[in-house]
């Protein structure tokens, strides 16, 4: 992984690191709208994340101006959080808001299996 994976300190992550460079990231879904990747600091023992690749400050935040990317992130994610379930035999999916959500850009975890870390 890349130093500045590890070590970004910004508001958001998604714009200004792993939309401008996914071939730093363990990919598993891009196209126009979406990128789902292998979370960089995993919480879970299995966590992916699926973004809108235009920003969108959070699922609240959203608007009609962002119906066809948020069509795209469920898309995506039912498809990720499908593969998810069938290897593991479980996946949660995940949404965080206000205060909540560290990085201020629209982002839904796909997780399963045991939690690694708190924080």
């Amino acid at each position: 992984m890349r130093p500045a994976l590890t070590r970004y300190r910004g508001t958001d992550f998604y714009c200004d690191v792993a939309i401008p460079d996914p071939a730093a990231l363990e990919v598993v879904h891009e196209d126009e709208r979406v990128l789902a990747f292998h979370h960089t600091r995993p919480f879970w023992q299995v966590h992916l994340v699926v973004v809108p690749k235009r920003h969108i400050a959070s699922l609240t935040a959203a608007g009609p101006e962002d119906a066809e990317d948020l069509r795209a992130v469920l898309a995506t994610v039912t498809d990720v959080a499908r593969q998810v379930e069938r290897e593991h035999g479980a996946a949660a999916v995940l949404t965080n808001l206000g205060e909540y959500q560290d990085s201020k850009h629209l982002h839904v975890h796909v997780h399963s299996g045991p939690r690694l870390r708190s924080s």
